[in-house]
């Protein structure tokens, strides 16, 4: 896959003599002999974040070429989340995550309109089940006001339970701009569109590390398929260097222990990196108790234990909160994660949807799906903004932009992260 993807690229753009045939010679780091080439701009991770990213290069003119590990797009948490469109009343005021997440929503609804992705505008309720709570609520709704969500209501108890009779608060916060789409279907169109639009797309392709030589970066490539087998005592070579003009590291969970391989980059601007895995549990009856979102208060990690609707009309509740630890880099690369959902973690899911939903019967949940959150700060942390790193006096390396922590709401603002990249890089 990797030669193919890399020739079809390089038969497109030979033209313009951006791809070369040459040979790497006289790299310290062992690299002697292994085939080198060229390129425009290399986005990895084929998530909906780097297909967006991707997909805004191309329409602007630039040669594309997207390196993911996979056998296809969106298989980490592009494809392992709630599906909310966000309608970015969570975040600190002036962050990205706010600005990004407002401007994303009004850009996602208005992309999946025109081009009818299946996407709803269901509303959200978010409340508090006690006293205790409210005065969070109105934080919240402070903060929603001030990142400019306009829309935002302050409802006593007793409406939103008029709105909703399976409920059960003390005070909500209706966000009538929240809604859910179907994320595969977003990012096929996504894909198309890129594609059409002169980006090449090379799947079961992994990169595995990059050095800083001649004043730009290189990327150390490998087939995904000879990453599985491979023992740790030998040395992690790659099958071919490409050597880009514009680097964007949108590898999702993978993003930042590819950074520290990136020899040359200033390892202090790396952060740590923390996994947070989340489970969804079902609901067993199909006809669903409520017609808008349901959240309770965020907790240490998370957004709570919510209720999500599907286009479908199904229910899920999640994700809870998981951290986990001793990733290896190989494991982050290949995606090694385990997404199964034992069935007794239940029992932590029924007091807390009880809280808001009392009428949930014993031996109703079912085990739904997990996934993984690409987290900069671990258990009792302050919550990290994105972080979009570019610049050679950030880190160390021109033509690298690293995006790091693109966790919720990564994608409700997946299509203006891309203009943002795109408007800096033009600068």
């Amino acid at each position: 896959m990797l030669g193919r993807a890399l020739r079809r690229y390089g038969r497109k753009v030979a033209g313009a003599g951006v791809l070369g045939g040459t040979r790497l010679m006289g790299f310290a780091g062992g690299l002697e002999g292994i085939p080198r080439e060229t390129a425009d701009v290399v986005v990895i991770g084929a998530g909906v974040v780097g297909i967006a990213v991707a997909r805004e290069f191309a329409l602007k003119g630039r040669d594309v070429l997207v390196v993911e590990a996979a056998s296809t797009f969106g298989t980490g948490t592009s494809s392992r989340n709630s599906e909310v469109i966000h309608a970015g009343i969570y975040y600190p005021p002036k962050s990205l995550k706010a600005s990004l997440c407002v401007k994303g929503k009004e850009l996602l609804y208005k992309y999946c309109f025109d081009r009818r992705i299946p996407h709803k505008q269901t509303g959200k309720l978010i409340v508090a089940t006690s006293v205790a709570e409210v005065r969070k609520l109105e934080d919240l709704l402070r903060r929603g006001t001030e990142n400019r969500v306009e829309d935002l209501r302050m409802m006593e108890g007793s409406q939103a339970m008029q709105m909703e009779p399976e409920l059960q608060c003390v005070k909500a916060l209706l966000s009538p701009s929240s809604g859910i789409v179907d994320s595969h279907s977003f990012m096929l169109s996504l894909v198309g569109e890129a594609e059409i639009s002169r980006t090449t797309f090379s799947y079961n392709t992994t990169v595995i590390g990059g050095h800083f030589e001649d004043n730009c970066l290189h990327l150390h490539i490998s087939e995904s398929k000879d990453l599985v087998n491979h023992t740790k005592d030998v040395p992690l070579l790659p099958q071919l260097v490409v050597i880009p003009k514009l680097v964007i590291n949108s590898a999702g969970l993978s993003a930042l222990p590819l950074a520290k391989r990136f020899h040359g980059l200033k390892q202090g601007v790396v952060p740590p990196a923390y996994y947070a895995r989340g489970c969804y549990f079902t609901l067993s009856k199909p006809k669903s108790p409520f017609s808008h979102l349901i959240y309770p208060m965020p907790e240490d990690g998370g957004l709570g234990v919510h209720v999500t609707l599907d286009l479908n009309g199904f229910v899920k509740f999640g994700p809870d909160v998981e951290w986990i630890d001793n990733i290896d880099d190989l494991s982050s690369f290949l995606n090694r994660f385990d997404y199964s959902v034992n069935s007794d973690r239940s029992g932590r899911f029924y007091p807390e949807i009880r809280k808001y939903f009392p009428n949930l019967k014993d031996g109703s949940l079912e085990p739904g799906y997990s996934g993984i959150r690409p987290k900069l700060s671990g258990p009792r942390q302050p919550p990290w903004d994105f972080v979009i790193q570019q610049g050679e006096d950030i880190h160390g390396v021109p033509g690298l932009i690293n995006l790091f922590g693109i966790e919720s709401p990564g994608l409700t603002s997946s299509l203006a992260i891309a203009e943002y990249i795109a408007a800096r890089c033009s600068r």
